[in-house]
């Protein structure tokens, strides 16, 4: 269902004052955009009320609730793929950063820990030198040696189970979901046999050269952003999810947008020009506005005009920065997801992204219709060499594009192919990569 038929759908529930209807296997409730008095704050109302996400629109989510209450098939066959992946969830984990054997170099298991993913030994390993040293890059390959490491692994499934299980309770209200996205963001975040401690010193490290980088902050840029939006999402009344709960997450997350601010890693990746920069901003943007810093969030987002579109989008909607990499259509697709991600929470904070336009012409509406060719029509309509062309990669920021207005994307969102898993975008309206981001560095 588009974003004009699920307006549609809210006008309609207003007229005919629809608060609770029961369906078996669908949580219902009407959307409240306001919350008059606090009552948003009190458990039988709070699941009436649009969570306050940070990227995803929580007016969007309650009226998707809506239609599945009104039967829209787009949204319960979208419905029906997310239960597919939060039905495995369910049974999987809880995940944590205390149970690798690698011990980082801090000595404390706590600290997140992963190895540069394109990075090799250039020499045969002897006694003399067990890694192999020096180790050299080779771009878009994956050291399958870095996968001995297992937090980046344990965190992208930690963090995508916490955020689909707590779609799947928000939509169905099935308490069993909730309950287990909240044990999945404890254990992580919050436990203090298990948690992580708040900052990313020892990312993306390069053995013999190394203990970390700025670079490695990446790994948790927008599957972070998930969390944040799950945790609103379980704010809205989650069987279990308290007010303790929340305030020690809202800390851990606070803790770690100081950690990304004031850290020389920090600051070495909102330096980077290319995909990384975009999502520092995305991070910290997210983070802020999630722990109540909505100044700090809005003033990332108004600089990402001139910082990021200015630099990063030509007049023809190419993205120099990613072309020039040896998988030019994923990490086109990839800045793509931060910079529609980033226009969505613009939205919160009063900053129009999906509007501006730089300098040279270009912008993220015409970086998405660049890739609209080869997104209708496949790799013989992309000219620039690729690893691993996805066709599908693009599909959900061209359907952000389409919300917001690009009449281009709107026409070419049928004819992109959908991916295996189904298209999730109408129960979880914003842009995630949709090829294998394990490898993305």
């Amino acid at each position: 269902m588009s974003l004009r038929s699920l307006r549609r759908v809210g006008a309609l529930a207003t007229a005919v004052a629809v608060l609770s209807l029961p369906l078996t296997g669908v949580a219902s409730a009407a959307p409240a955009t306001v919350d008059p008095g606090g009552a948003c704050s009190l458990p039988v109302l709070s699941r009436l009320c649009p969570p306050k996400t940070v990227v995803l629109d929580g007016d969007r989510l309650a009226l998707t609730r809506l239609a599945l209450l009104f039967g829209d098939r787009t949204t319960k066959a979208s419905l029906a793929d997310l239960l597919k992946q939060a039905d495995v969830a369910v049974k999987d984990g809880p995940w944590t950063v205390a149970d690798k054997e690698r011990v980082p170099p801090s000595g404390d298991k706590h600290d997140y820990l992963s190895l540069a993913p394109y990075w090799w030994p250039s020499k045969p390993k002897t006694p003399d030198n067990p890694m192999g040293c020096p180790y050299v890059q080779k771009d878009g390959l994956l050291n399958p040696e870095t996968t001995a490491v297992p937090d980046k692994a344990e965190r992208l499934k930690a963090f995508s189970a916490i955020y689909q299980l707590s779609l799947a309770w928000y939509y169905t209200g099935k308490p069993e979901y909730a309950k287990r996205a909240e044990l999945d963001l404890r254990t992580w975040f919050l436990d203090a046999a298990t948690k992580m401690n708040p900052n990313l010193n020892f990312a993306q490290g390069i053995p013999c050269k190394n203990d970390g980088r700025g670079i490695g902050i990446i790994e948790f840029s927008y599957t972070f952003t998930q969390v944040l939006d799950a945790a609103a999402i379980l704010g809205t009344g989650a069987p279990g999810w308290s007010k303790g709960d929340e305030s020690g997450f809202k800390g851990w997350s606070s803790d770690f947008l100081t950690w990304l601010r004031t850290s020389q890693y920090g600051k070495d990746e909102a330096a980077a020009q290319n995909n990384h920069g975009t999502f520092m901003d995305m991070l910290t943007a997210s983070t802020a506005l999630y722990t109540g810093q909505t100044a700090v969030a809005k003033n990332i987002v108004e600089q990402a005009k001139t910082v990021r579109i200015d630099h990063q989008i030509a007049a023809d909607g190419s993205q120099p920065e990613e072309v020039a990499r040896t998988r030019t259509y994923h990490y086109s697709t990839f800045n793509l997801v931060a910079l529609t991600r980033l226009a969505q929470l613009g939205r919160h904070v009063g900053v129009d992204l999906w509007g501006y336009t730089n300098p040279q012409g270009g912008s993220i509406f015409k970086a998405v219709d660049f890739l609209l060719p080869a997104a209708t029509g496949g790799v013989a309509n992309w000219h620039y060499p690729d690893l691993n062309f996805t066709q599908y990669a693009a599909l959900d920021s061209v359907h952000a594009a389409a919300d917001a207005g690009d009449r281009q994307a709107r026409a070419a969102l049928p004819s992109v192919p959908r991916p295996p898993s189904g298209d999730l975008y109408p129960v979880r309206p914003a842009a995630e990569q949709l090829d294998d981001i394990s490898t993305t560095g």
